[in-house]
């Protein structure tokens, strides 16, 4: 059976089982909540045989002029049949005058480039099991009231309007946050995902801010699996694999279309909320 007589169809939570399984098959460890989570901030599609799920992908819209594309996945058996390429056009096609943008896998790079879209810096996955450390005196969690600023501070840091994510995050994520006069002025995140925990997003002004955020929440988790996804320019990656988060591999963040300028500001990113969403 060729591509073309595969049914491309909307994504549905009656998929989800299906897809669950494409992303054990290619060794990624999202769970179905994981996977709820992206389909609902995100038009999906799906590629179905006979009703039966082999291949998906994601447009999450951030406002009117970003989108991320992601989980564009291909069903092993199903590869080198064009259905990767027809997936893609048709997220793009969801994602309109959106710049878009995405985290690449070694073997998607040379699609994502015919496509048009641009490397534009390189992304470190680290992982292991959270050490014993003290945790530093001026971080916080996060009070109900604070949220609204956490996402305004996202904002600022990533240059996206990421509303939507973000609330999304707050009925799944612990937060803990870093206060100046009284005012929020770093955060971070921290939910279950995959094999066990995920820091991110994190949005601060500097280094070290960044780093009392990290070691707050890995001073409340000693003993769990726990993951961060940064860009390798931040230069966090020896201090991460210091506190026992090692290097395990990563992805390539690329852009199609014109970049939104950011204003200047101290503020940015220092770990995503994961590759799928930037």
């Amino acid at each position: 059976m060729t591509a073309e007589q595969i049914s491309l169809e909307t994504m549905e939570a009656r998929h989800l089982d299906g897809a669950v399984l494409l992303s054990r098959e290619v060794g990624w460890p999202h769970r179905r909540e994981d996977w709820e989570l992206v389909l609902s901030i995100s038009e999906g599609i799906v590629a179905l045989q006979n009703g039966r799920v082999v291949a998906t992908t994601m447009m999450t819209p951030f406002g009117s002029d970003a989108a991320a594309i992601n989980m564009v996945i291909v069903e092993k058996t199903m590869q080198g049949r064009g259905l990767g390429r027809r997936l893609m056009n048709a997220a793009l096609e969801k994602a309109g005058s959106r710049h878009s943008r995405l985290v690449a896998t070694k073997e998607g790079l040379p699609l994502y480039e015919k496509l048009g879209f641009v490397a534009i810096g390189e992304i470190a996955q680290h992982q292991g099991k959270a050490r014993k450390i003290e945790a530093p005196a001026n971080v916080f969690w996060a009070r109900d009231d604070e949220h609204e600023r956490i996402s305004a501070l996202d904002r600022v840091a990533c240059g996206l309007d990421r509303s939507e994510l973000m609330s999304a995050l707050r009925r799944t994520a612990q937060f803990a946050v870093i206060r100046e006069r009284g005012e929020v002025s770093a955060f971070a995140g921290l939910r279950p995902f995959g094999r066990g925990l995920v820091i991110g997003p994190i949005g601060a002004a500097s280094d070290q801010q960044a780093k009392d955020l990290i070691e707050f929440m890995l001073s409340h988790h000693e003993g769990a699996f726990v993951r961060l996804d940064t860009e390798q320019s931040n230069g966090l990656g020896p201090w991460l694999t210091e506190r026992g988060l090692a290097h395990v591999g990563g992805g390539v963040p690329m852009l199609r279309g014109p970049r939104v300028e950011q204003a200047a500001t101290p503020y940015r990113s220092f770990a995503l909320v994961n590759q799928a969403l930037g």
